[in-house]
């Protein structure tokens, strides 16, 4: 299936890529392999029992503006008298969810809640419960909820990802298509699988071959002690439903999410590192007198930064954080996320053919200068326009160049969607008023001239906007 499509009730569950819309502490267990032909015909049933109570079905609803053609399908009268009033519309979705602890803290995909004016979710036993997000992150595609007025609840215990072997047996438990629980089995077919979901840079998925379905988005996969490996989140297909290619969010990652969830925190913030990495391929290897392609090369480095602090420079390459290894620049988000910050951490790198190592500070993005937020309200063209000075915050969130300076647009609603300005472009001058700040943004903004000249920077590339209009 065609890399990430959505489908109108949002079966919420997998796009096709298609994303699929305290509890104790792991345990080590020992994988072992079937010693005979009676053991490999044993049913899963033990682990589904243990297991699928924890597992639920999520009903979201949200309220969307469509604005429609009063000429229908029409397109010559369509183009002629454009589009009709905004009216408002109800898009259902439907997916799955883990009760991760038993107060009625349940874990889903952003992409089946997230942005939902109203949950309903549904227990394995029948009991209904309305829920509301209390952590949600569009990047990692995680959402967090708490039912209201649940206790005493089946929670999944976490197993340990980062210990999952390929051929390791799994099952997927979720809701496909909206059919009721359902259960099927496979193995671990790949790990850290990364570079699938655009705009996550901290993808680093857990591949199996259990059938996963629309619906299934938020579910389960579990290990063979009943304990959760994974959020599964989406499939590669070409037709929308299971290939037999599906990934999962490991388990060390969402187990990060809820514990900062549990805490009270409406976000969960990754170390700052002010850098920009790249794949080590063979060729880079060999170039680098490396004997096998591994880590990311530093491609440019803030000179503020706890790498710059730490002596690294640009050109080496970071072979290793935390004792664990970093071989895309996914999975040294992904590590970041793990590791949050406060404390230290070791970076293992090469520096100019010598393996070096160094301790670095985990702290968050600095917010200097302040982001001084504004949205736009000057009666006129721009109105609607969310804007930010750019800090290495800001740049974090939005993955904008490291050395990005001025203002940058966060958000574009109402008269300002006519400009054709979206999140993430940085602004450079309007009507030829240099803008340096959101100060200089709102002093354009209420002159009101009779037409705009807006320059600005999109992926690296300068464009011109000419609109008239006040």
């Amino acid at each position: 299936m065609p890399l990430i499509r959505r489908r109108p009730l949002v079966l919420a569950g997998v796009l096709s890529l298609l994303l699929l819309a305290a509890a104790p502490p792991f345990a080590p267990a020992e994988a072992r392999v079937p010693s005979d032909a009676a053991e490999i015909s044993l049913s899963f049933a033990p682990v589904v029992k243990k297991a699928a109570p924890a597992v639920v079905n999520i009903y979201a609803r949200k309220i969307v503006q469509a604005r429609l053609s009063p000429f229908a399908n029409d397109p010559f009268f369509s183009q002629l008298f454009g589009l009709g009033p905004a009216v408002p519309r109800v898009q259902n979705s439907l997916g799955s969810g883990v009760i991760l602890d038993p107060s009625g803290i349940v874990v889903s995909n952003y992409h089946v809640v997230g942005e939902a004016d109203a949950i309903r979710v549904v227990l394995n036993d029948g009991r209904e419960f309305d829920a509301e997000p209390i952590l949600a992150d569009r990047e990692s595609d995680l959402a967090v909820l708490r039912l209201k007025g649940a206790k005493g609840l089946p929670a999944l215990a976490f197993a340990d990802s980062d210990a999952v072997e390929v051929g390791d047996l799994v099952l997927a438990i979720g809701n496909p298509f909206g059919i009721g629980q359902t259960v099927t089995s496979g193995i671990i077919s790949g790990l850290a699988r990364s570079g699938l979901a655009a705009g996550n840079r901290t993808a680093y998925f857990i591949q199996t071959d259990a059938p996963i379905n629309p619906g299934n988005s938020g579910g389960a996969l579990v290990d063979m002690a009943g304990r959760l490996l994974g959020i599964n989140t989406m499939i590669l297909s070409r037709s929308g439903g299971s290939n037999g290619i599906g990934f999962a969010i490991p388990a060390n990652l969402v187990k990060r999410y809820t514990e900062a969830a549990l805490a009270g925190a409406d976000r969960v913030v990754r170390p700052w590192l002010g850098v920009t990495v790249q794949d080590v391929d063979a060729s880079l290897a060999e170039a680098l007198g490396m004997e096998r392609p591994e880590g990311v090369m530093v491609t440019q480095l803030h000179p503020q930064s706890p790498l710059a602090a730490a002596g690294i420079e640009e050109g080496d390459v970071i072979l290793s954080i935390a004792g664990k290894p970093v071989d895309s620049p996914a999975a040294l988000g992904y590590r970041l996320l793990l590791l949050g910050t406060g404390g230290k951490a070791t970076i293992r790198y090469m520096h100019r053919g010598r393996e070096e190592e160094a301790e670095i500070a985990l702290m968050p993005p600095p917010e200097t200068p302040p982001r001084d937020t504004v949205e736009i309200r000057a009666g006129g063209l721009l109105d609607g326009l969310v804007a930010s000075n750019i800090n290495p915050a800001v740049i974090d969130e939005l993955d904008l160049p490291l050395d990005a300076q001025g203002v940058v647009v966060t958000e574009v609603r109402g008269p300002a969607l006519r400009t054709g300005l979206a999140p993430g472009d940085i602004l450079i001058a309007i009507n030829g008023v240099e803008i340096r700040t959101t100060r200089d943004l709102q002093k354009v903004a209420r002159s009101r001239p009779r037409s705009w000249e807006i320059l600005f920077e999109r992926a690296g590339q300068r464009s011109l906007i000419r609109i008239r209009g006040r």
